[in-house]
C-alpha cells in the first residue's frame, strides 16, 4: 500500500512539474483566411527585442494531432524548458499543432509503408506553418541566420518537406524517424542535416532515412549525418533527445 502511495505521489509530482514547464509555452492561434493553426511559443528568459535569438520550429508526430493546443508538447518540449538548456541556448521555440485530418507532408500510406510525394503545393497545415514562421520572423527578435527545424515521425517527414521547399531559410534540420521523396534532396545538399532513426522501427521503416542519407551523400553533401539506434523501434526520438550533443550540435549551426 505504501509503495503504491509513493509511486502515486511521484507520478503526481512529475505531472505537476511537466504542466508547469508546459505553461512556459504561451498558447497562441494563427488565423489566415478562416483557417486556424494552434501553436505554442516559448520565449527566452529576459527576452529582449533589441537582441536576436535563434528560432526553433518543432513538428510533432501523427499521434499529437488535434486542436487542444496541448498534445504537441508531449514529446520534445522539456528539452527547451529545462533550466540549464534555457540558460545555455536562449531561443524562440515554436510548436504548431496539425489538425486530425491533415498531415505535415504530402504522403500516402500503402499497406504498412509510406509513399512520399513531390508536390508543388504544401499541405494546408504546412502552408499555415510557413505563413506563421514568416510572421514570427518578421515580428520577433529572430536571428535569420539561425532558424532551425526538427520533428519526429510525421514531423520528421514534415521537416524534410519544409527544408526542401525553403532550403535558403533554414540553418540546420533534424528529421527523426521520417522520410522524403529522394529526388527533392538535391536542394538541401549544402545544409547541415542530422538524421535519426531506430533500426527496428516497424512504423516508419529506417530504409527511408538510410536512403535519404545515401542520396544526400551522392549529391555531394558534406554536412549530413545519419545516426541509427540498433534494436530501437519507432520511439527513437527518446534516444535522439538523450544524445549529449543533440542541442549543442543544432545551436552551433549558422547560415
Amino acid at each position: 500500500m505504501m509503495k503504491k502511495l509513493f509511486f502515486l505521489m511521484v507520478s503526481c509530482l512529475i505531472f505537476i512539474s511537466l504542466s508547469a514547464q508546459n505553461e512556459l509555452f504561451l498558447k497562441k492561434e494563427f488565423i489566415y483566411k478562416g483557417d486556424t493553426l494552434p501553436y505554442r511559443i516559448l520565449f527566452p528568459e529576459n527576452y529582449d527585442k533589441t537582441k536576436s535569438y535563434p528560432l526553433v520550429l518543432f513538428l510533432h508526430g501523427a499521434g499529437e494531432r488535434g486542436k487542444d493546443n496541448e498534445k504537441q508538447l508531449v514529446h520534445g518540449s522539456s528539452l527547451f524548458t529545462d533550466p540549464q538548456n534555457r540558460e545555455n541556448y536562449p531561443a524562440i521555440v515554436v510548436f504548431p499543432q496539425c489538425p486530425e485530418n491533415d498531415f505535415w507532408a504530402p504522403v500516402h500510406q500503402e499497406g504498412k509503408d509510406f509513399v512520399f510525394l513531390n508536390t508543388k503545393k504544401p499541405t494546408p497545415s504546412m502552408q499555415l506553418v510557413i505563413r506563421l514562421l514568416n510572421k514570427i520572423t518578421k515580428e520577433e527578435a529572430v536571428d535569420k541566420n539561425r532558424i532551425y527545424v526538427l520533428g519526429l515521425s510525421m514531423g520528421g517527414m514534415g521537416t524534410f518537406d519544409l527544408i526542401c521547399r525553403q532550403p535558403k531559410k533554414f540553418a540546420a534540420a533534424i528529421p527523426i524517424c521520417g522520410g522524403v521523396s529522394l529526388e527533392r534532396l538535391k536542394k538541401v545538399r549544402h545544409m547541415p542535416i542530422r538524421i535519426y532513426h531506430g533500426g527496428s522501427d516497424d512504423v516508419v521503416s529506417p530504409e527511408h532515412s538510410r536512403n535519404a542519407f545515401i542520396e544526400l551523400k551522392a549529391n555531394g553533401s558534406q554536412k549530413v549525418e545519419y545516426i541509427e539506434f540498433p534494436g530501437v523501434g519507432h520511439n527513437s526520438w527518446k534516444n535522439a533527445f538523450a544524445q549529449p550533443d543533440f542541442l549543442s550540435w543544432l545551436f552551433k549551426q549558422h547560415k
